[in-house]
């Protein structure tokens, strides 16, 4: 008895030994690996360069910019959440809150940022004079001293711009073809624009040619817009010339459309975004802003590929387009002249 109690003992002691052995291996491999893998490679893998886009506006009037952004990254070989980060934010209308979501995005270290629009790329270019900055709808960047000139930028900024200030005149000669014996238009105007006094040079010369008075209102801001059109009643006014652009137009379009037609006056908009939820006529980039958002990818390409923004030169709208809405013209028992109707890129029926 004694015996076979030894044996068992010995075994269960050897047993224990091997188990405490095992563990200590064990610990020891898990020590090795801890200090052989490094810290980049034990966290998750990256998803590639990551943008930082920035607009004034918010989410439900960007989203087809954004859309054409991403189209734009697809064509270049670039799929978000696989090979590229994008970072959003978005000041929804209030442009006091720009500086803080520029510095968010650079406290995250983005590659570059994207800007939608003047008060956004000001925001950015106060920040930051090291990130590259792609701007894509910046009215006139030379005469608001974002960049040195449109053919070598300098600095971090470069991109497309929208501006185009002979475009005001021409939907003035618009508005007169569409109403003959039109005399007096009142001009919703946003004076802190910097482009805006080239852009009401335009106005003046066309009204001149075409012996029109012009009643200039300044909509700085939304609450503007309802005295605006109540003061152009006032003003005895026949048509109205809308260069409001921005969040102040799109985010507040369908206020807009609604006090265009309780006016009963012809207006002519910036932006087809306006005449799509039911304004009378737009004539502007072709295919509005979505086109230089688009183009902005390649930016982000040649950026990331190694080319400095100073070297890039600023690209300017080639392509317009003018779209009429006939449901709009019935509303308010306007009649659009056939030889108008015929230049129309797009007639909303």
């Amino acid at each position: 008895m004694t015996t076979v109690s030894s044996e068992r003992l010995a075994v269960t002691t050897n047993h224990r030994a091997n188990r405490l052995f095992r563990r200590i291996v064990i610990r020891l491999l898990l020590t090795v690996l801890l200090f052989t893998i490094s810290p980049a490679s034990a966290q998750q893998p990256s998803k590639g360069p990551r943008i930082g886009s920035l607009y004034a506006g918010d989410p439900s009037t960007q989203s087809a910019r954004i859309e054409a952004f991403r189209q734009g990254l697809r064509d270049l070989g670039y799929v978000e959440g696989k090979n590229i980060v994008i970072e959003r934010r978005y000041a929804e209308g209030k442009y006091d809150r720009l500086p803080a979501l520029v510095a968010e995005l650079i406290r995250l270290k983005v590659d570059i940022i994207v800007t939608g629009g003047g008060p956004a790329t000001r925001a950015a270019k106060e920040a930051t004079s090291t990130i590259p900055i792609v701007m894509t709808n910046d009215a006139d960047p030379v005469a608001s001293g974002i960049v040195a000139s449109l053919a070598r930028p300098g600095g971090n900024i470069t991109g497309l711009s929208n501006f185009a200030p002979e475009l005001s005149g021409k939907r003035l000669e618009i508005l007169r073809e569409v109403v003959p014996t039109l005399s007096r238009v009142a001009v919703f105007e946003t004076s802190t624009r910097p482009d805006n006094a080239r852009v009401l040079t335009e106005v003046y010369l066309a009204a001149g040619a075409l012996k029109v008075k012009l009643q200039y209102l300044d909509v700085l801001s939304p609450k503007d817009i309802g005295p605006a059109f109540r003061a152009a009643g006032k003003g005895r006014a026949e048509a109205i010339l809308m260069l409001v652009s921005g969040p102040t137009l799109n985010s507040h379009r369908t206020q807009v459309v609604e006090l265009a037609a309780k006016s009963r006056l012809p207006v002519i908009y910036p932006a087809r975004q306006v005449v799509e939820a039911g304004g009378l006529m737009s004539y502007g980039l072709d295919p509005g802003d979505l086109d230089l958002d688009r183009r902005a990818a390649t930016y982000v390409d040649k950026i990331l590929k190694g080319a400095k923004p100073a070297d890039l030169p600023i690209e300017q709208p080639k392509k317009f387009e003018f779209i009429i809405n006939l449901k709009a013209a019935k509303q308010i028992g306007l009649t659009i002249p056939p030889n108008v109707l015929a230049r129309a890129d797009r007639v909303i029926r």
